[in-house]
């Protein structure tokens, strides 16, 4: 499935992005840097019910935030990682396959421990700032 939109209509697409794809908890976002990975993600969170204050993980590597239903939703970026053994050691597979939701930044970093069920989403930059999702 593709998606257009514009930065102002984020919250409808975040919502309309988890009806479509309620059946999943693994999501591995990938784009180029300055892509909107990180905007779609606090998107997806709001949209979740997450009151927390949500940030980026760049440097934490790991978010966890609790969403309306008590569950737990984890936002992971894996850019500071050089690859797959960093990655296990920081925890990243405990999370991944946990069963709660996990929004993965920067994935190809360890591409080999992602479950075989995980939804691979590519955002880009669009015509007049717009962006594409693309699943």
């Amino acid at each position: 499935m593709e998606v257009n939109f514009l930065l102002d209509e984020i919250h409808e697409v975040a919502k309309a992005f988890i009806a479509a794809t309620v059946n999943h908890k693994v999501f591995a976002m990938h784009g180029e840097m300055g892509a909107g990975k990180t905007t779609f993600v606090h998107a997806l969170c709001e949209a979740l019910g997450v009151k927390d204050a949500i940030s980026s993980p760049t440097f934490s590597i790991v978010n966890q935030y609790k969403a309306d239903d008590e569950k737990v939703i984890y936002h992971i970026d894996l850019y500071r990682l050089k690859d797959e053994e960093e990655a296990i050691q920081a925890g990243i597979e405990d999370c991944l396959y946990s069963g709660n939701t996990c929004f993965v930044e920067w994935p190809d970093r360890a591409a080999g421990i992602f479950p075989d069920d995980t939804l691979h989403v590519k955002i880009s930059i669009g015509e007049n700032n717009s962006r594409k999702i693309e699943w």
